[in-house]
Protein backbone atom coordinates (compact mmCIF):
# COMPACT_ATOMS: atom_id res chain seq x y z
CA UNK A 1 0.00 0.00 0.00
CA UNK A 2 2.92 2.20 0.57
CA UNK A 3 4.22 1.75 -2.48
CA UNK A 4 0.68 2.55 -4.65
CA UNK A 5 0.60 5.81 -2.35
CA UNK A 6 3.99 7.23 -3.17
CA UNK A 7 3.69 6.13 -7.12
CA UNK A 8 0.13 7.99 -7.00
CA UNK A 9 1.65 11.29 -5.35
CA UNK A 10 2.84 13.74 -8.02
CA UNK A 11 2.28 16.86 -5.94
CA UNK A 12 4.05 16.63 -2.58
CA UNK A 13 2.17 19.34 -0.74
CA UNK A 14 -0.29 18.46 1.93
CA UNK A 15 -2.86 18.96 -0.26
CA UNK A 16 -1.27 17.17 -3.31
CA UNK A 17 -1.29 13.99 -1.04
CA UNK A 18 -4.36 14.32 0.34
CA UNK A 19 -6.05 14.48 -3.46
CA UNK A 20 -4.10 11.36 -4.22
CA UNK A 21 -4.98 9.88 -1.46
CA UNK A 22 -8.85 10.59 -2.20
CA UNK A 23 -8.39 9.68 -5.90
CA UNK A 24 -7.47 6.02 -4.49
CA UNK A 25 -10.20 5.92 -2.17
CA UNK A 26 -12.64 7.02 -4.60
CA UNK A 27 -11.10 4.63 -7.09
CA UNK A 28 -10.96 1.27 -4.76
CA UNK A 29 -7.52 1.10 -4.83
CA UNK A 30 -7.73 1.92 -1.35
CA UNK A 31 -10.93 0.28 0.08
CA UNK A 32 -12.82 0.97 3.12
CA UNK A 33 -11.34 0.06 6.56
CA UNK A 34 -7.70 -0.07 5.05
CA UNK A 35 -4.97 0.69 7.27
CA UNK A 36 -2.71 3.58 6.28
CA UNK A 37 0.95 3.71 6.49
CA UNK A 38 1.73 5.79 10.02
CA UNK A 39 3.14 9.57 9.41
CA UNK A 40 6.34 8.66 9.53
CA UNK A 41 6.66 5.99 7.19
CA UNK A 42 4.42 7.93 4.66
CA UNK A 43 7.01 11.43 5.37
CA UNK A 44 10.12 9.10 5.05
CA UNK A 45 9.04 7.24 1.83
CA UNK A 46 7.69 10.64 0.06
CA UNK A 47 10.33 12.56 1.60
CA UNK A 48 8.59 15.31 3.20
CA UNK A 49 8.44 16.35 7.04
CA UNK A 50 5.65 14.09 8.84
CA UNK A 51 3.85 17.88 9.32
CA UNK A 52 3.10 17.59 5.49
CA UNK A 53 1.75 14.61 6.05
CA UNK A 54 -0.52 15.58 9.42
CA UNK A 55 -2.10 18.06 7.56
CA UNK A 56 -3.07 16.17 4.81
CA UNK A 57 -4.32 13.34 6.96
CA UNK A 58 -6.36 16.47 8.66
CA UNK A 59 -8.01 16.89 5.24
CA UNK A 60 -8.93 13.93 4.73
CA UNK A 61 -10.34 13.45 8.00
CA UNK A 62 -12.60 16.61 7.66
CA UNK A 63 -14.41 14.77 4.54
CA UNK A 64 -14.59 11.80 6.59
CA UNK A 65 -12.52 9.69 4.07
CA UNK A 66 -9.84 8.99 7.09
CA UNK A 67 -10.38 7.83 10.94
CA UNK A 68 -8.15 7.93 13.24
CA UNK A 69 -8.62 4.33 15.79
CA UNK A 70 -6.34 5.24 18.53
CA UNK A 71 -3.62 2.79 18.57
CA UNK A 72 -5.10 0.86 15.74
CA UNK A 73 -3.71 3.27 13.42
CA UNK A 74 -5.83 5.52 10.46
CA UNK A 75 -8.09 3.64 8.51
CA UNK A 76 -10.07 4.83 5.31
CA UNK A 77 -14.16 5.23 5.46
CA UNK A 78 -16.29 5.64 3.23
CA UNK A 79 -17.04 9.61 2.56
CA UNK A 80 -19.68 10.90 3.82
CA UNK A 81 -18.87 14.55 3.72
CA UNK A 82 -17.70 17.67 6.27
CA UNK A 83 -18.22 17.05 9.60
CA UNK A 84 -21.02 14.50 9.23
CA UNK A 85 -22.42 13.94 12.48
CA UNK A 86 -21.62 9.83 13.07
CA UNK A 87 -22.86 9.66 16.35
CA UNK A 88 -25.87 12.11 16.22
CA UNK A 89 -27.10 9.74 13.67
CA UNK A 90 -26.79 6.61 15.23
CA UNK A 91 -29.10 8.05 17.72
CA UNK A 92 -31.67 10.12 15.23
CA UNK A 93 -31.85 7.27 12.80
CA UNK A 94 -33.36 4.38 13.78
CA UNK A 95 -35.01 1.50 11.49
CA UNK A 96 -38.17 3.01 11.19
CA UNK A 97 -41.39 4.02 12.50
CA UNK A 98 -42.23 3.13 16.11
CA UNK A 99 -45.68 2.77 17.95
CA UNK A 100 -43.83 4.21 20.75
CA UNK A 101 -40.67 6.19 20.46
CA UNK A 102 -38.05 6.21 23.31
CA UNK A 103 -35.34 7.15 21.31
CA UNK A 104 -35.76 11.03 20.46
CA UNK A 105 -34.69 13.13 23.48
CA UNK A 106 -37.80 15.73 22.37
CA UNK A 107 -40.28 16.83 25.58
CA UNK A 108 -43.85 15.78 25.52
CA UNK A 109 -45.60 18.15 23.22
CA UNK A 110 -48.58 18.11 25.17
CA UNK A 111 -46.45 19.12 27.80
CA UNK A 112 -45.44 22.54 26.38
CA UNK A 113 -47.07 25.75 26.44
CA UNK A 114 -49.77 27.08 24.18
CA UNK A 115 -47.49 29.65 21.85
CA UNK A 116 -51.05 30.44 20.18
CA UNK A 117 -52.33 33.15 22.34
CA UNK A 118 -48.80 34.93 22.37
CA UNK A 119 -47.88 34.78 19.04
CA UNK A 120 -51.12 36.41 18.28
CA UNK A 121 -50.10 39.28 20.25
CA UNK A 122 -46.55 39.73 19.59
CA UNK A 123 -47.88 39.73 15.66
CA UNK A 124 -49.39 43.35 16.48
CA UNK A 125 -46.06 44.47 17.96
CA UNK A 126 -43.62 46.61 16.31
CA UNK A 127 -40.21 44.75 17.22
CA UNK A 128 -37.27 46.48 15.22
CA UNK A 129 -36.80 49.05 12.26
CA UNK A 130 -33.24 48.64 12.04
CA UNK A 131 -30.39 45.99 11.34
CA UNK A 132 -28.38 48.13 14.24
CA UNK A 133 -30.87 47.71 17.22
CA UNK A 134 -29.73 45.70 20.03
CA UNK A 135 -29.14 41.73 19.24
CA UNK A 136 -30.77 40.96 22.55
CA UNK A 137 -34.92 42.55 23.43
CA UNK A 138 -33.91 44.60 26.59
CA UNK A 139 -36.95 43.16 27.77
CA UNK A 140 -35.78 39.08 27.42
CA UNK A 141 -32.09 40.46 28.61
CA UNK A 142 -33.21 41.78 32.29
CA UNK A 143 -35.22 38.82 32.72
CA UNK A 144 -32.43 36.30 31.82
CA UNK A 145 -30.08 38.28 34.10
CA UNK A 146 -32.67 37.95 36.90
CA UNK A 147 -32.72 34.13 36.75
CA UNK A 148 -29.07 33.70 36.15
CA UNK A 149 -27.37 31.32 38.87
CA UNK A 150 -24.39 33.70 38.74
CA UNK A 151 -23.75 37.72 37.90
CA UNK A 152 -22.66 36.92 34.52
CA UNK A 153 -20.48 39.66 32.90
CA UNK A 154 -22.00 39.56 29.55
CA UNK A 155 -24.99 37.89 28.03
CA UNK A 156 -26.17 37.17 24.76
CA UNK A 157 -29.03 34.98 22.75
CA UNK A 158 -28.17 32.30 19.98
CA UNK A 159 -30.51 29.91 18.07
CA UNK A 160 -30.47 26.94 21.17
CA UNK A 161 -28.11 25.09 23.08
CA UNK A 162 -26.80 23.12 20.25
CA UNK A 163 -25.55 26.07 18.34
CA UNK A 164 -24.45 27.63 21.84
CA UNK A 165 -22.15 25.01 22.03
CA UNK A 166 -20.67 25.13 18.47
CA UNK A 167 -20.38 28.95 18.72
CA UNK A 168 -18.83 28.97 21.73
CA UNK A 169 -16.69 25.85 21.41
CA UNK A 170 -15.30 27.64 17.87
CA UNK A 171 -14.12 30.28 20.19
CA UNK A 172 -12.19 28.84 23.11
CA UNK A 173 -10.44 25.20 21.58
CA UNK A 174 -8.59 24.97 18.83
CA UNK A 175 -7.23 21.72 16.70
CA UNK A 176 -5.20 19.55 18.66
CA UNK A 177 -6.63 20.97 22.05
CA UNK A 178 -7.89 18.22 24.69
CA UNK A 179 -10.98 18.99 26.76
CA UNK A 180 -12.97 17.10 29.87
CA UNK A 181 -16.73 15.96 28.66
CA UNK A 182 -18.69 13.92 31.09
CA UNK A 183 -18.62 10.27 30.35
CA UNK A 184 -21.29 9.56 28.93
CA UNK A 185 -22.17 12.43 27.07
CA UNK A 186 -24.83 14.45 24.20
CA UNK A 187 -23.56 12.64 21.03
CA UNK A 188 -23.33 15.72 18.88
CA UNK A 189 -21.51 17.67 21.42
CA UNK A 190 -18.88 14.48 20.51
CA UNK A 191 -18.95 15.34 17.24
CA UNK A 192 -18.90 18.68 17.12
CA UNK A 193 -15.45 18.03 19.37
CA UNK A 194 -14.59 15.67 16.33
CA UNK A 195 -14.65 18.28 13.43
CA UNK A 196 -13.11 21.03 15.64
CA UNK A 197 -10.11 18.32 16.13
CA UNK A 198 -10.67 18.37 19.56
CA UNK A 199 -9.45 15.23 22.23
CA UNK A 200 -12.25 14.81 24.34
CA UNK A 201 -11.31 13.43 27.59
CA UNK A 202 -14.29 11.38 29.29
CA UNK A 203 -14.61 12.03 33.30
CA UNK A 204 -17.48 9.44 34.71
CA UNK A 205 -20.31 11.06 36.92
CA UNK A 206 -22.02 9.37 39.96
CA UNK A 207 -25.39 10.59 41.44
CA UNK A 208 -23.65 14.21 42.14
CA UNK A 209 -22.19 14.66 38.72
CA UNK A 210 -18.59 14.70 37.45
CA UNK A 211 -16.30 12.74 39.83
CA UNK A 212 -13.83 14.77 41.67
CA UNK A 213 -11.10 12.14 41.48
CA UNK A 214 -12.06 11.79 37.55
CA UNK A 215 -11.40 15.33 36.60
CA UNK A 216 -8.37 15.89 38.68
CA UNK A 217 -6.33 12.82 36.74
CA UNK A 218 -8.21 14.61 33.36
CA UNK A 219 -6.31 18.15 34.34
CA UNK A 220 -3.02 16.86 34.66
CA UNK A 221 -3.92 16.70 30.76
CA UNK A 222 -4.08 20.60 30.32
CA UNK A 223 -7.47 20.60 28.68
CA UNK A 224 -8.78 24.12 27.36
CA UNK A 225 -12.29 23.63 28.18
CA UNK A 226 -14.51 21.62 30.59
CA UNK A 227 -18.11 20.60 29.00
CA UNK A 228 -20.48 20.15 31.64
CA UNK A 229 -24.62 19.71 32.17
CA UNK A 230 -25.14 20.75 35.36
CA UNK A 231 -28.65 19.26 35.82
CA UNK A 232 -30.76 16.45 34.30
CA UNK A 233 -28.03 15.80 32.58
CA UNK A 234 -28.35 13.81 29.01
CA UNK A 235 -28.48 10.70 29.12
CA UNK A 236 -28.15 9.64 32.82
CA UNK A 237 -30.94 12.59 34.07
CA UNK A 238 -27.94 12.97 36.88
CA UNK A 239 -28.15 17.32 38.55
CA UNK A 240 -25.19 18.07 40.25
CA UNK A 241 -25.37 18.52 44.13
CA UNK A 242 -23.92 21.67 45.57
CA UNK A 243 -21.49 20.37 47.07
CA UNK A 244 -20.22 18.61 44.16
CA UNK A 245 -20.04 22.17 42.24
CA UNK A 246 -17.57 23.68 45.15
CA UNK A 247 -15.24 20.84 45.04
CA UNK A 248 -15.35 20.83 41.07
CA UNK A 249 -14.66 24.76 41.51
CA UNK A 250 -12.11 24.42 44.26
CA UNK A 251 -10.27 22.21 41.30
CA UNK A 252 -10.76 24.26 38.74
CA UNK A 253 -9.44 27.50 40.71
CA UNK A 254 -5.94 26.88 39.65
CA UNK A 255 -6.39 25.47 35.72
CA UNK A 256 -6.69 27.45 32.59
CA UNK A 257 -9.65 25.58 31.40
CA UNK A 258 -12.67 27.83 30.39
CA UNK A 259 -15.76 26.04 31.95
CA UNK A 260 -19.11 25.89 29.39
CA UNK A 261 -22.20 24.54 31.25
CA UNK A 262 -25.03 23.17 29.29
CA UNK A 263 -28.64 23.43 31.13
CA UNK A 264 -30.59 22.52 28.34
CA UNK A 265 -33.56 21.10 30.00
CA UNK A 266 -34.08 24.38 31.66
CA UNK A 267 -38.05 24.74 32.60
CA UNK A 268 -38.49 21.53 32.81
CA UNK A 269 -36.12 20.24 35.57
CA UNK A 270 -37.05 19.89 38.69
CA UNK A 271 -33.83 20.49 40.53
CA UNK A 272 -32.79 24.50 41.00
CA UNK A 273 -30.34 25.70 39.13
CA UNK A 274 -26.62 25.37 39.98
CA UNK A 275 -23.58 26.75 38.20
CA UNK A 276 -20.01 26.49 38.66
CA UNK A 277 -20.14 30.52 37.73
CA UNK A 278 -21.28 30.86 41.30
CA UNK A 279 -17.31 30.80 42.06
CA UNK A 280 -15.99 31.27 38.88
CA UNK A 281 -17.63 33.72 37.18
CA UNK A 282 -15.15 34.62 34.78
CA UNK A 283 -14.03 32.00 33.67
CA UNK A 284 -17.90 29.99 33.11
CA UNK A 285 -20.01 30.26 30.16
CA UNK A 286 -23.43 29.00 31.55
CA UNK A 287 -26.23 28.27 28.63
CA UNK A 288 -29.80 28.19 29.15
CA UNK A 289 -31.97 26.58 26.43
CA UNK A 290 -35.45 27.47 26.31
CA UNK A 291 -36.49 24.97 23.92
CA UNK A 292 -37.60 21.49 26.09
CA UNK A 293 -39.72 23.50 28.56
CA UNK A 294 -41.65 26.55 26.31
CA UNK A 295 -40.97 25.03 22.49
CA UNK A 296 -38.53 23.34 20.01
CA UNK A 297 -38.83 25.49 17.73
CA UNK A 298 -38.50 28.57 19.69
CA UNK A 299 -34.55 28.33 19.09
CA UNK A 300 -33.35 30.34 21.53
CA UNK A 301 -30.79 30.14 24.07
CA UNK A 302 -29.21 32.25 26.81
CA UNK A 303 -25.53 32.31 27.07
CA UNK A 304 -23.77 34.15 29.69
CA UNK A 305 -20.50 34.15 31.71
CA UNK A 306 -17.49 35.65 30.44
CA UNK A 307 -17.04 38.43 29.06
CA UNK A 308 -14.28 37.14 26.71
CA UNK A 309 -15.83 34.33 25.43
CA UNK A 310 -19.49 36.15 25.07
CA UNK A 311 -18.14 39.55 23.27
CA UNK A 312 -16.00 37.23 20.61
CA UNK A 313 -19.24 34.66 19.82
CA UNK A 314 -21.29 38.12 19.31
CA UNK A 315 -19.46 39.94 17.43
CA UNK A 316 -18.59 36.73 15.34
CA UNK A 317 -22.68 36.60 14.70
CA UNK A 318 -22.46 39.75 13.48
CA UNK A 319 -20.85 38.40 10.10
CA UNK A 320 -23.54 35.91 10.13
CA UNK A 321 -26.96 35.82 11.50
CA UNK A 322 -25.98 38.82 13.18
CA UNK A 323 -28.74 37.94 16.28
CA UNK A 324 -31.83 35.56 16.97
CA UNK A 325 -35.05 36.63 15.62
CA UNK A 326 -36.73 39.38 18.07
CA UNK A 327 -39.83 38.29 16.91
CA UNK A 328 -39.13 34.68 18.37
CA UNK A 329 -37.34 36.50 21.35
CA UNK A 330 -41.13 38.46 22.01
CA UNK A 331 -42.86 35.46 22.05
CA UNK A 332 -40.33 34.00 24.26
CA UNK A 333 -40.70 37.24 26.77
CA UNK A 334 -44.58 37.56 26.49
CA UNK A 335 -44.43 33.18 27.83
CA UNK A 336 -42.02 34.42 30.67
CA UNK A 337 -44.21 37.10 31.20
CA UNK A 338 -47.72 35.16 31.68
CA UNK A 339 -48.22 33.74 35.23
CA UNK A 340 -49.85 30.85 33.95
CA UNK A 341 -46.37 29.63 32.16
CA UNK A 342 -45.56 29.06 35.77
CA UNK A 343 -48.50 26.77 36.39
CA UNK A 344 -48.08 24.87 32.94
CA UNK A 345 -44.31 24.50 33.64
CA UNK A 346 -44.98 23.19 37.35
CA UNK A 347 -47.48 20.38 35.72
CA UNK A 348 -45.40 19.02 33.19
CA UNK A 349 -42.04 19.19 35.85
CA UNK A 350 -44.73 17.07 38.44
CA UNK A 351 -45.18 15.02 35.48
CA UNK A 352 -41.83 14.19 34.05
CA UNK A 353 -41.30 13.24 37.96
CA UNK A 354 -44.35 10.68 37.92
CA UNK A 355 -43.59 8.89 34.50
CA UNK A 356 -39.82 8.46 35.82
CA UNK A 357 -40.74 7.31 39.10
CA UNK A 358 -42.60 4.61 37.46
CA UNK A 359 -40.42 3.10 35.51
CA UNK A 360 -37.71 3.33 38.00
CA UNK A 361 -39.71 1.16 40.27
CA UNK A 362 -40.54 -1.33 37.69
CA UNK A 363 -36.95 -1.82 36.97
CA UNK A 364 -35.13 -1.57 40.35
CA UNK A 365 -37.65 -4.41 40.57
CA UNK A 366 -36.80 -6.20 37.91
CA UNK A 367 -32.84 -5.82 38.90
CA UNK A 368 -32.10 -3.99 36.12
CA UNK A 369 -29.45 -1.67 36.48
CA UNK A 370 -30.16 1.98 35.41
CA UNK A 371 -29.71 5.91 36.35
CA UNK A 372 -32.21 7.74 37.15
CA UNK A 373 -32.38 11.93 38.39
CA UNK A 374 -34.22 14.69 36.65
CA UNK A 375 -35.46 15.55 33.19
CA UNK A 376 -36.97 13.62 30.56
CA UNK A 377 -34.70 10.74 30.43
CA UNK A 378 -33.40 7.69 32.28
CA UNK A 379 -30.05 5.59 31.57
CA UNK A 380 -30.80 1.88 31.53
CA UNK A 381 -27.90 -0.95 31.40
CA UNK A 382 -28.22 -4.02 29.45
CA UNK A 383 -26.53 -7.04 28.83
CA UNK A 384 -26.17 -6.79 25.13
CA UNK A 385 -27.47 -3.36 23.37
CA UNK A 386 -27.95 -4.35 19.93
CA UNK A 387 -30.27 -7.76 21.35
CA UNK A 388 -32.19 -5.39 23.38
CA UNK A 389 -32.59 -2.83 20.85
CA UNK A 390 -33.84 -5.59 18.34
CA UNK A 391 -36.50 -6.91 21.13
CA UNK A 392 -38.00 -3.79 21.53
CA UNK A 393 -37.92 -2.89 18.24
CA UNK A 394 -39.81 -5.92 17.75
CA UNK A 395 -42.56 -4.65 19.95
CA UNK A 396 -42.72 -1.13 18.47
CA UNK A 397 -40.29 0.45 20.85
CA UNK A 398 -37.89 2.62 19.56
CA UNK A 399 -34.76 3.10 22.16
CA UNK A 400 -31.55 4.91 21.26
CA UNK A 401 -28.23 2.99 21.67
CA UNK A 402 -25.91 3.89 24.30
CA UNK A 403 -22.67 3.68 22.26
CA UNK A 404 -23.18 7.42 20.31
CA UNK A 405 -23.02 8.52 23.92
CA UNK A 406 -19.89 7.21 25.20
CA UNK A 407 -16.20 8.79 25.07
CA UNK A 408 -14.51 5.20 25.64
CA UNK A 409 -15.90 1.86 25.69
CA UNK A 410 -18.07 0.89 28.40
CA UNK A 411 -21.08 -1.20 29.66
CA UNK A 412 -23.83 -1.32 27.12
CA UNK A 413 -26.60 0.99 28.28
CA UNK A 414 -29.68 2.50 26.29
CA UNK A 415 -31.02 5.94 26.80
CA UNK A 416 -34.97 5.83 26.81
CA UNK A 417 -36.60 9.06 26.94
CA UNK A 418 -39.38 8.21 29.86
CA UNK A 419 -40.93 11.52 29.43
CA UNK A 420 -43.18 10.64 26.39
CA UNK A 421 -44.86 7.95 28.27
CA UNK A 422 -48.53 8.81 28.63
CA UNK A 423 -51.34 7.19 30.75
CA UNK A 424 -51.87 6.37 33.69
CA UNK A 425 -49.09 4.31 35.97
CA UNK A 426 -50.76 1.22 34.79
CA UNK A 427 -49.77 1.93 31.25
CA UNK A 428 -46.65 2.64 32.03
CA UNK A 429 -46.11 -0.30 34.64
CA UNK A 430 -46.89 -2.14 31.32
CA UNK A 431 -44.31 -0.29 29.09
CA UNK A 432 -41.73 -0.56 31.89
CA UNK A 433 -41.79 -4.40 32.12
CA UNK A 434 -41.16 -4.63 28.40
CA UNK A 435 -38.10 -2.27 28.86
CA UNK A 436 -37.46 -4.34 31.79
CA UNK A 437 -37.85 -7.78 29.79
CA UNK A 438 -35.48 -6.69 26.98
CA UNK A 439 -32.80 -5.55 28.99
CA UNK A 440 -31.50 -9.22 29.43
CA UNK A 441 -31.01 -9.30 32.97
CA UNK A 442 -31.67 -11.31 35.93
CA UNK A 443 -31.91 -10.03 39.33
CA UNK A 444 -29.02 -11.90 40.45
CA UNK A 445 -26.57 -11.66 37.08
CA UNK A 446 -27.76 -7.38 37.45
CA UNK A 447 -26.32 -7.64 40.64
CA UNK A 448 -22.89 -9.10 39.53
CA UNK A 449 -22.71 -6.16 37.18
Amino acid sequence: MLTDIVDAVDDRSARGIAAAIGRLVTSGSLPTNSRLPTVRSLSHALGVSPTTVSEAWQTLAAVGAIEARGRLGTFVRHPIGPGAPRRYRRVTEGPGHFALDLSTGTPDPALLPDLGRVVAVVSRQSLTSSYLDQPVLPELDAILREQWPFVPEDLTVVDGALDALDRVAAVVVRLGDRVVVEHPTFPPLLDLLDQLGVEAIGVDVDGEGMLVDGLRAALAHDPSAIFLQPRAHNPTGVTMSTSRAQALSALLATSRAVIIEDDHSGGIASSKPISLGASLPERTVHIRSFSKSHGPDLRLAGVGGAHDVIAAVANRRLLGPGWSSRILQAVLVALLCDPSTDDILQHARDEYARRRAVVAEVLADSGVPFTDGDGINLWMRVADERSSLLKLAAQGIGAAPGEPFMVRDDADSLRLTVGLLQGSDATIESTARRLAGAAGFTASRAGQR
